[in-house]
């Protein structure tokens, strides 16, 4: 009757022992069988289940390609050792099963194990090229400077020019316009935006207010991330 129920420890033992001289439930090469059988374990074998575990591990490593894998699926319980009609994949499966009694060698190595780690590093390596070709996206934010002169004899044009001369890459300069303070001063508010990753406000603050001679302070109005 099969292998019984692979939800339980003697269906998994089952599948164990079947498993032991044989690399797939059926042939020499992943089909239905081992896609049926897959899907009725509830997980990872016990590390004690070695052969069953190798095998799960493996079937596990393609995926969603296990629906390619050729054949026709059946019912669980006419796979191992049962009474349904013999499929045509499982001639060769026999003919494995006779050589391995003779030799007494277990076909699931290490051979298997590494050929399982090389699947899953190609596919790790094909991920990690599709997700470097997606355009990285880059954080920016607009800022609004307040810059307050002297007094109301600085000249605003000036100062505007030495504000915008502050120059680096990450950093684009947008409107201004004049703001009456009180008697007669006016601040410039510009606003400008930035990469987050190259340029911050405290490097703004400390460019502009090296021009002494025009500036007096710069205050931060409004910060948002775009």
């Amino acid at each position: 009757m099969g292998f019984g129920d692979l939800k339980v420890e003697s269906g998994i033992k089952a599948l164990n022992d079947y498993l032991a001289k044989r690399s797939y439930i059926e042939g020499y090469e992943p089909s239905q069988a081992d896609s049926v059988v897959f899907s009725c374990l509830s997980g990872q074998p016990d590390a004690s289940m070695c052969h069953a575990r190798r095998w799960y591990n493996h079937i596990k490593s393609y995926g969603a390609e296990t629906a390619k894998f050729p054949g026709e699926k059946k019912d669980v319980n006419c796979y191992g050792d049962s009474t349904c009609a013999p499929s045509k994949t499982s001639a060769p499966a026999e003919a494995a099963d006779d050589d391995a009694d003779d030799d007494d060698i277990d076909l699931f190595g290490s051979d298997e194990d590494e050929e399982s780690e090389k699947i899953r590093q190609q596919r790790l390596a094909e991920y990690a090229e599709r997700k470097s070709k997606k355009p990285t996206l880059i954080a920016k934010s607009n800022i609004i400077l307040d810059v307050k002169p002297w007094d109301d004899e600085t000249d605003m044009g000036k100062l505007e020019e030495c504000v915008r001369s502050v120059e680096t890459d990450g950093l684009l300069w947008g409107a201004s316009k004049l703001l009456p303070v009180g008697y007669g001063i006016k601040k410039l508010q510009i606003c400008c935006v930035v990469e987050d990753d190259k340029v911050g406000t405290d490097f703004l603050e400390e460019e502009i207010t090296k021009f002494e001679d025009y500036i007096q302070s710069v205050d931060v109005a409004a910060f948002q991330k775009i």
